[in-house]
């Protein structure tokens, strides 16, 4: 897509729209043992892709967000992107993250723009994670899948922006410290890889706002 062929709602969307436009693909990578060198992880990953949607709404961007259900094997009840594992008849992480969106939350790819990719993230619990950016042009109708997803919800990307938004929290893991960072918004609380990601997501806007 060209510049000419992109319209966007907000000054904002604009400026992350040309800001990934200019960017070299990422090569660093992030993961829960960020600060936490005797994390216990699992010792074999398996490929997954989620989509960091950025909703270009007028007033500025949100940034859509799930609440998975607390019967889940894996992070139940915690927030999290739509995403999943990688399927054999995957093209790449892209194709993962449109289509475990789709299944998740009934989000056309239509409506969806990818802009492009974070630090790939590991997780203690065994995921190799690509975070594909996208802008998300409504309107558009969700369809949650009621198994996987409990609620969906949005965040002003300038919350997730301002640093006083952000907070660098620790557990007791296993009788150890784990440190992680965590965006507490009202009743929802942010933590963990999602948050990561996040906080990768602010390092590269930077002072876009």
């Amino acid at each position: 897509m060209s510049d000419t062929e992109v319209v966007t709602a907000s000054p904002l969307m604009r400026a992350i729209h040309d800001l990934f436009r200019r960017m070299d693909p990422p090569t660093g990578g992030r993961g829960d043992l960020d600060g936490n060198p005797g994390l216990e992880m699992v010792p074999t990953l398996r490929e997954a892709a989620v989509l960091v949607p950025l909703i270009d709404r007028e007033e500025g961007p949100t940034l859509l967000l799930t609440q998975r259900t607390a019967h889940l094997a894996a992070h139940a009840g915690q927030v999290s992107f739509p995403g999943g594992g990688v399927e054999p008849h995957d093209d790449d992480a892209v194709a993962t993250a449109l289509r475990e969106t789709e299944e998740e939350i009934g989000l056309s790819r239509r409506h969806i723009d990818v802009l492009g990719r974070l630090d790939t993230y590991i997780t203690r619990t065994g995921f190799r994670v690509v975070p594909v950016v996208a802008r998300v042009r409504p309107p558009f109708t969700l369809t949650p899948d009621p198994y996987e997803v409990d609620a969906v919800f949005e965040v002003p990307l300038s919350f997730i922006l301002d640093p006083a938004s952000r907070v660098r929290e620790a557990r007791d893991y296993n009788g150890a410290l784990r440190h992680f960072w965590a965006f507490p918004y009202g009743e929802r609380y942010i933590w963990g890889a999602t948050a990561g990601m996040l906080v990768n997501l602010c390092d590269v806007l930077g002072d876009l706002e």
